[in-house]
Parts: structure tokens; sequence; C-alpha cells
């Protein structure tokens, strides 16, 4: 009597590749859904997707108009600057070529045209941007809500105020222009609950 491989045997028992309990195939069942050849697990039982933001319970499901303000000047004066930078290496290259500027003399002006222009850009839409910010959040905390109608009220005000030192007649149209360009704004961001949008992208 072998006492040697009945000992190996109950501890590690033999088995053949025929055994069916130990041969996990690729796939699973009819539907032949992929198995994970690590795991051993079904992927179709884990969540599809998760939250990519994890929110305090009872909180807003975006960021509100404060969160917003931060993003929207920066972003602002960040596109007044290249813009404006951009504005400013055309009239450069155009005013040193009339004048007949060439080597160091003309490099010094390009950049002063670029520094100027981009820098005044930049403060224009950095102060309309601050301006709207701030009649948001001030609409919005007074009003307890955030909807389009704070978006409207906020872009007039902000045309209003920052053609005020103009005249009446330029304060009205930096108004017009605000609530005009929320207005697209908000029907751009609507549409999907206009039923005009909704019959046109999405016809029967």
């Amino acid at each position: 009597m072998d006492t040697t491989n009945d000992s190996a045997n109950m501890y590690a028992p033999p088995y053949s590749s025929e055994d069916f309990n130990l041969n996990v195939g690729g796939q699973r069942g009819r539907n032949l859904a992929p198995l994970s050849p690590y795991l051993n697990f079904d992927p179709v039982y884990l969540p599809p997707s998760q939250p990519e933001f994890i929110f305090p319970e009872g909180a807003a499901r975006q960021r509100g108009r404060f969160e917003l303000a931060f993003s929207q000047i920066g972003g602002s004066c960040m596109t007044g600057a290249a813009f404006g930078g951009a504005v400013g290496f055309y009239k450069g290259l155009r005013n040193t070529t009339l004048a007949g500027h060439t080597g160091k003399l003309r490099r010094t002006q390009l950049l002063n045209y670029v520094m100027k222009q981009g820098a005044a850009t930049a403060n224009t839409l950095g102060v309309i941007a601050v301006m709207y910010s701030g009649f948001g959040v001030l609409l919005s905390w007074t009003r307890g809500s955030d909807d389009e109608i704070n978006t409207l009220a906020a872009a007039t005000a902000t045309g209003l105020l920052y053609k005020s030192t103009a005249g009446l007649k330029k304060c009205g149209v930096g108004g017009g222009i605000g609530f005009g360009l929320a207005a697209v704004y908000c029907l751009w961001s609507a549409r999907d609950r206009l039923p005009g949008f909704q019959a046109e992208y999405n016809p029967a």
C-alpha cells in the first residue's frame, strides 16, 4: 500500500481536464457575455455607470451661480487676452509694415501692440463677467431659485450698467445687447424643453 500517494492525494487531489467544475469558459451561457478570467465574475451584474461627483445629501445636483462665477470670470479674462493679443498682433504687423520698421524696433512694437490690446480686451471682458456674475448671484439669493429669468435679468442689468456713463441711448443699447445675448443662450440651453425644437430634431 502506497501511503505517500494517498497523503498527496488527500491534500492535492488529482483533477483531469475533463472535470467540468474547473472548466471555466471564456463565455457565459447562451448570451455569450464575457467572463473575467481573473476574478471569475459576470460583468453584467456590475452597475453600468456611477456618478462622477459625490454630492452631500440634500445638495443641488449642479453648481450654483457663485461657484460658476469663478470659472466665468477667469475664462472671460483668458478669452479676452487671447482675442486681444491676436488683434494687437495684426495691427502691429500692419502698422510696422507701413512705418517701415525692421529688426528689434519692429519686434518691440509688435510686443507693445500685443500686450496693450490683449490687456485692454481681457480687462473689458473681465469687468463684464464680474458684473454679470454679481447680478446673477444676487438675484439667485434674492429669489431663491436659479432659472432663465435670472440669466436674462443679470445680462440686461450688466449691459445697462456697463454703458451707464455713455448716455441714455447707449445705455439702452447695451441693455438690449445683453438681453439679446442672454435670450439666445436661454433658448439654446432650454431647447430640449421646447416643443418646437423637439418636433424639429425628434420627428415622429
